[in-house]
């Protein structure tokens, strides 16, 4: 072969090549081109995200903390709760502090009458105990100054008065009481069924 004829040779497949490189890139692959991304956010508005970013960062430390608080005086409330394993048993502990409440006074707290388990909000529920019982009527203040004094959760949710032995000075009372108990205690509200 001679110079010549190689030179026409290479140029044959040179341009073959380039030929079947244009083909292919502007012809089968013309969807794999490479894009220019341009940036969504320009350098002042990324300075502004990341100041809040950092505003944000900073407060997590104070937000614990008042996290850490809040669950440490909710625990310090609940402390008040009647903590019984069921219904029953709540109702029993709040009648046994109402009758060493009376025994203490020298009031004779008589059988309970009223007894249930109500919900109470969301995350609690509330055992209801009426006992009726008659007393002097400063024996009466002193059991309710003590009854209030008391660590448990315990509120009047029914008072009623009646005259006793006027010539004794002493007062019927029945007396509603209630107690805050874990939710699991209470039982659901059963709503109408719709269809």
């Amino acid at each position: 072969m001679t110079t010549g004829a190689l030179d026409r040779r290479t140029m044959l497949i040179l341009a073959a090549g380039v030929l079947l490189v244009l083909v292919l890139r502007f012809g089968i692959m013309t969807d794999k081109r490479p894009e220019v991304v341009a940036a969504f956010d320009s350098v002042p508005l990324a300075e502004k995200r990341l100041a809040k970013l950092r505003e944000t960062v900073a407060t997590v430390p104070g937000k614990e903390k008042i996290a850490k608080q809040v669950a440490a005086e909710l625990a310090t409330r609940e402390k008040g709760m009647i903590l019984a394993d069921t219904a029953a048993q709540a109702q029993a502990q709040l009648l046994e502090i109402i009758r060493r409440v009376g025994k203490d006074e020298g009031i004779d707290v008589r059988g309970a009458e009223e007894m249930k388990v109500r919900p109470l909000a969301e995350d609690y529920g509330e055992v209801v105990v009426a006992v009726s019982f008659s007393c002097r009527i400063e024996q009466f203040v002193n059991f309710m100054t003590d009854l209030a004094n008391r660590p448990e959760l315990i509120a009047t949710s029914d008072i009623r008065v009646a005259l006793g032995n006027p010539k004794e000075k002493t007062v019927v009372v029945r007396l509603g009481l209630s107690g805050v108990v874990p939710r699991k205690l209470a039982p659901e509200k059963k709503g109408p069924v719709s269809l």
